[in-house]
């Protein structure tokens, strides 16, 4: 399997290209992680388990996704900064299909 590119705005407006790699069973949260787009301590807080929404993200684009679960449907229904394309970093597995994904990383709650 080969990396994908995803594109990342940071919580500053800094846009980041970067390569995901996806053979190592990595979520975008992790992604964001690996490449410091965040401060430490502020993403990921729960380490993924979809009970903080520290790694909500923006979806810019069509780009086909896992469908959301009911532990992130009930995350994102208590978190701050919800919109209609928020989802948990956390709950999107490194595939192919994520190819040329565009996100923007929610404010820090």
């Amino acid at each position: 399997m080969a990396d994908v590119t995803i594109k990342i705005t940071d919580r500053d407006g800094v846009k980041h290209e970067v390569q995901a790699p996806t053979d190592m069973s990595m979520n975008i949260m992790e992604v964001v992680r690996a490449y410091e787009l965040a401060p430490e301590g502020t993403i990921g807080v729960c380490g993924g388990m979809a009970m903080c929404a520290s790694c909500q993200c923006y979806v810019l684009n069509d780009v086909e996704l896992p469908e959301m679960g009911p532990d992130e449907d009930a995350m994102l229904a208590e978190a701050f900064y919800v919109k209609p394309n928020s989802r948990l970093g956390c709950q999107i597995p490194v595939t192919e299909d994520l190819e040329g994904l565009e996100i923007e990383l929610a404010p820090e709650s």
